[in-house]
């Protein structure tokens, strides 16, 4: 089994293994002047530097390692439209009205991910298809009753409710109760879409620099700007696209969010037919504990496993048997299937796992917090981002205007009581 961790710029993963266009970008040297610097090359960075280039802005990116080398390309690369909270819950906090704009948002962002895909002949094994799983009798019928929400109400064509029974032929686990599946939702192979992001950006004009962390945010002449080891970038307007890795660049937006470790592995090939039988329909599958497990096949035939957390900084020695206890659970015959890779990645949370829009200053943008729903909101996030540069900011206020309350003590006070609320829901998705 292959080890994640290494001292290489990228953690060893199947995703790594199997990257399709790897470009080393150089570091920043120098003074340079551009429209928007924008730092952090995840999926929010490159999406923005993207939209941006293409209505002609000139546009620096800084990435402090390697485009990618986050949660973008470490993910479960579940694609899924909506938003984490569902459409009744999200109507109790914003309202029916909002509601149905953050919902029609959410699927504009799923869709413009195939857009992207399609017009940049990115490959990265997308496929459609997502299955949620209910754990309990009770998650169960309220999959059900959500799905019913959508076709009804939202006009949702897409979803279907699943009974025990339907489940149960496309998952070869009995663990879940029922849930429901959507056709226009799937996966994809998640460093080779940022990867064919950062592509198309370049393409369009934007310039990417990789192994230039940015130190500090620095205003010149009312200007924001960024300093970097060996360099500085001056800007009429900056984006943060940090996420889980902000750490202590912009204190007024640190404990909106919360950073954890999250953990997959990939099994070694299976065959087409024992792949088949765990998943009959090539979807992905997430059920609904507080601490999900995620899956999916990979294209050559593995079961790429996620599961289990923690609120520590480091990562556990053995992930592996981490996570394989999990998928053993759902999926006790594979007992005898080994692990090739297991890796870990952050992932930044918010209190309402909802993501975390806004401005500072005026001239500062940040989107962050996408709590595990990153792959679709965040291409979204460089849309709107680039809009509001343009002075049309009404749908990324949409997103803005969302309630973001800040973790209880801050940044460095709020480990404490994460890990005990975490525990706690933890230890009820055991009873």
């Amino acid at each position: 089994m292959k080890s994640s961790q290494t001292s290489d710029p990228y953690p060893r993963s199947y995703y790594l293994a199997t990257a399709k266009g790897l470009t080393a970008a150089p570091a920043l040297q120098g003074e340079h002047r551009c429209d928007v610097c924008v730092v952090g090359g995840g999926y929010t960075g490159v999406a923005t530097a993207l939209h941006l280039a293409e209505r002609g802005y000139a546009v620096i990116l800084l990435e402090a390692r390697r485009i990618g080398w986050g949660a973008s390309g470490r993910n479960g690369g579940q694609l899924s439209g909506g938003q984490r909270l569902d459409p009744q819950t999200m109507a109790q906090l914003v309202g029916p009205a909002h509601a149905r704009r953050l919902w029609d948002l959410g699927e504009e962002a799923k869709n413009l991910v195939k857009q992207r895909i399609v017009e940049h002949a990115i490959d990265c094994d997308l496929k459609l298809g997502h299955i949620s799983a209910g754990f309990k009798p009770g998650h169960a019928k309220t999959l059900q009753e959500h799905a019913d929400f959508l076709q009804q109400i939202y006009g949702y064509p897409h979803i279907r409710s699943l009974s025990r029974e339907e489940l149960r032929r496309l998952v070869a686990s009995d663990r879940y109760y029922g849930g429901s599946f959507d056709a226009d939702s799937g996966h994809l192979h998640p460093l080779n879409y940022v990867l064919g992001l950062a592509r198309a950006a370049r393409e369009a004009g934007a310039a990417i620099y990789e192994m230039t962390p940015a130190l500090a945010i620095v205003r010149r002449d009312g200007k924001p700007g960024v300093s970097t080891p060996e360099g500085s970038v001056r800007a009429d307007h900056l984006v943060l696209a940090c996420n889980a890795h902000l750490g202590a660049l912009e204190p007024r937006i640190a404990s909106t969010i919360m950073p954890i470790n999250n953990f997959i592995i990939a099994t070694e090939p299976l065959g087409a037919a024992r792949a088949h039988s765990l998943i009959a329909n090539d979807a992905a599958v997430a059920d609904s504990k507080h601490v999900i497990d995620y899956y999916r096949l990979s294209a050559d035939g593995r079961l790429l496993f996620g599961g289990g957390e923690s609120y520590r900084m480091r990562y556990p020695r053995d992930i592996a048997g981490i996570v394989r206890r999990c998928m053993l659970k759902v999926f006790p015959q594979l007992a005898d299937v080994a692990i090739d890779y297991a890796w870990g990645g952050k992932v930044a949370i918010t209190m309402n796992r909802l993501p975390a829009f806004g401005r500072l200053d005026g001239d500062v943008f940040y989107a962050q917090g996408f709590s595990g729903q990153g792959v679709a909101l965040t291409t979204l996030a460089g849309k709107l981002i680039a809009e509001a540069v343009a002075g049309q900011a009404e749908r990324f206020d949409i997103l803005a205007q969302i309630p973001t309350p800040r973790f209880p003590g801050g940044t460095l006070l709020r480990w404490p009581s994460l890990v005990a609320g975490m525990l706690y829901y933890a230890l009820r998705d055991k009873l």
